[in-house]
């Protein structure tokens, strides 16, 4: 089901996860730029190649706001991008999709990956898995970051417990940054048994997740997690169902 957002975009109502694939309020292209793109390129200003991993690629807004955010500002970095999705029919469907006029530049990448599942040129590589997310991401490694933008942890548990987020850790390197829309403490704490230190950072309106595998002070405010912990005892953090 297509649903119109604030900053006049699209995006769609998932039936079978009950959730929509973006905040209506924020827009489906501010929400990729601000609580994903902006935040990760700004920490890795100075880096010339960068490895992503894309949890979901849903409607790829994040991927082609990656994109599109490089391009305009004409940055001077290659990029290859890996992103998982379950759904083969929903990656199908958007082929009818309609994205906004900023993607209008990258439409010709857009149509090869949603064809082919993947694309290279000079300055980007692609590749779209369709699979299980938990199986693929074991695949990778030396990863500089992580949209970690899956449905909520009501819904799609297996992608935010400490067991995931250890195979993560696994693959990123040491100065990979993770960012996440979630800031429940539970999610944060799966992330800190993980081995990443939590920061929350405000882009815009909202408040998101950092994680990162050593202490930094580029972005963001650090969160003491054992201190969290002292204070609420009975928050856990989530972990795989038997």
């Amino acid at each position: 089901m297509i649903v119109p957002t604030k900053d006049g975009s699209h995006t769609l109502f998932s039936t079978h996860y009950n959730q929509h694939y973006h905040n209506v309020d924020d827009g489906a292209i501010q929400e990729a730029l601000y609580k994903h793109v902006i935040p990760a390129l700004s920490f890795h200003a100075h880096t010339t190649q960068l490895r992503i991993l894309d949890i979901c690629f849903g409607l790829g807004y994040n991927t082609f706001a990656t994109l599109y955010y490089i391009l305009k500002n004409q940055l001077n970095i290659q990029v290859a991008i890996y992103s998982p999705e379950l759904d083969e029919n929903l990656i199908l469907s958007l082929k009818n999709f309609t994205y906004p006029k900023e993607f209008e530049a990258i439409a010709p990448i857009i149509r090869s990956l949603l064809t082919h599942h993947t694309y290279t040129n000079e300055q980007f590589h692609i590749e779209l898995f369709l699979g299980n997310a938990r199986e693929y991401i074991k695949t990778l490694k030396n990863i500089d970051v992580v949209y970690q933008d899956a449905f909520s942890s009501e819904v799609n548990r297996e992608l935010w417990s400490v067991e995931y987020f250890k195979d993560i850790f696994n693959l990123c390197n040491e100065t990979a940054i993770v960012t996440t829309y979630a800031i429940a403490t539970p999610i944060r704490l799966s992330m800190f048994e993980a081995g990443f230190e939590i920061y929350e950072h405000i882009p815009s309106k909202r408040k998101i997740t950092l994680g990162f595998k050593q202490k930094q002070n580029t972005i963001g405010t650090y969160v003491d997690m054992k201190l969290k912990q002292q204070r609420n005892p009975t928050a856990k953090a989530i972990h795989d169902q038997n």
